[in-house]
């Protein structure tokens, strides 16, 4: 008699090692994230809390992985250099020593959003999270700072419970959209959160915030995947359409475009060019870290009108109205999806007393589900199916 085959298993797209990387690129995130909040105080120059918290990832990621293998050497460092956006600066905000705004310094009732990344071996962990300068329990946030900060955190919180396999990203763009009503707040047009691959944070499965007609028309509608992995990016504004525009700050911020390829024709943007691959590779770099900065600003323009490289610009909601974000990098592997960043270091409900509440019954009901089921729980559904016990919906 035969014997009886094994079912053949699905061979995974992210192996126990992949995961593991991304969690220790996780914990690094957190670490310096903890610190940057405790530097956050009133005073606090913001191009000393980038430089701080670039060191940090920097000295976090030199401190693991050192063993060489075969010869080769695990690549880790930055994978999103650290920001700080005030107020009604959306994000990206990250000068450099000669920029204009390089002196600015925080003040107490500031709306600061800290974003930061590191990576192991391309495996990224990116995380953001949005303090008030000053607030405490007995002094907490209110006002339209505690309408946005109320709106993002619920619409991370819903976002991440929506960021499954099997589920359409039209489902994340429509829950924050509600979050944020709540509050009275939208979320920022257009804003963009993606696939993680290996040396890859802008991936072509995507979800969009508070889209325009026209990017509503030309988003694709994806479905989450088994081993897919995510940055979810949470930005709400206190304004009335969420629109945002580009003004007076240099972006800082840029990155090679995995897909394009031209021939650079100046001989200072291929040295620019060449210098940025080499230490940034797939990587967002900001241009503080170029052997020339103003060298390195005249060499990128041929290779951003080129499209060979893309910039992070710098872009603003209107001078009386405050942004909240929260970004978060979630793993969906087998057993369900796995958060691979933190948690927010700073909020918590006693810190933010908004006037408005979340009354929708249907998200209250999605914020008490956990991440993932047990398998008990999912043994008792599929129990339940199989005996009809449970009526169709």
């Amino acid at each position: 008699m035969a014997e009886a085959q094994k079912p053949v298993e699905k061979p995974r797209l992210i192996t126990e090692a992949d995961m593991t990387k991304y969690k220790t690129a996780g914990d690094i995130v957190n670490d310096v994230m903890r610190k940057l909040v405790s530097l956050s105080v009133e005073g606090a120059r913001i191009i000393d809390l980038c430089i701080e918290g670039d060191r940090l990832i920097e000295e976090g990621t030199g401190a693991v992985y050192n063993k060489i293998v075969k010869g080769v050497k695990v690549n880790k460092g930055i994978a999103f250099p650290t920001s700080v956006s005030v107020n009604n600066t959306v994000a990206h905000f990250s000068p450099l020593v000669s920029d204009p705004l390089a002196s600015q310094a925080l003040v107490k009732g500031d709306v600061v959003k800290l974003h930061l990344g590191a990576h192991i071996d391309g495996f990224a962990a990116i995380s953001a999270e949005t303090i008030v300068v000053g607030a405490t329990e007995q002094d907490p946030v209110t006002g339209r700072r505690a309408d946005v900060l109320q709106a993002a955190w619920y619409g991370a919180e819903l976002a991440m419970r929506l960021v499954k396999a099997g589920n359409k990203n039209w489902a994340v763009t429509d829950v924050v959209s509600k979050a944020a009503s709540a509050f009275n707040c939208k979320p920022v047009e257009g804003m963009l959160s993606c696939l993680q691959a290996q040396n890859v944070i802008d991936g072509k499965k995507r979800i969009i915030l508070n889209p325009s007609e026209a990017q509503r028309r030309d988003m694709e509608t994806i479905t989450f995947g088994e081993d897919e992995v995510y940055g979810i990016d949470i930005l709400v504004s206190s304004g009335e359409d969420g629109k945002a525009r580009v003004e007076d700050s240099k972006t800082s911020i840029y990155q090679k475009e995995g897909s394009v390829t031209y021939q650079l024709k100046m001989k200072n943007s291929r040295m620019v060019f060449s210098e940025m691959q080499k230490k940034a590779g797939a990587f967002p770099i900001n241009i503080r870290v170029m052997e020339d900065e103003k060298r390195a600003r005249l060499g990128l323009q041929e290779a951003v009108t080129h499209g060979l490289v893309k910039p992070y610009e710098v872009v603003y909601t209107p001078s009386n109205t405050f942004v909240a974000a929260f970004h978060f990098t979630i793993a969906l592997p087998p057993a369900g999806p796995l958060l691979i960043t933190h948690p927010p270091v700073w909020y918590k409900p006693e810190l933010v007393k908004a006037d408005k509440e979340l009354e929708d019954e249907e998200l209250k009901a999605l914020l008490t589900k956990p991440l993932r089921e047990t398998k008990k729980k999912k043994k008792t559904k599929e129990a339940e199916g199989a005996d009809g016990s449970v009526e169709a919906k």
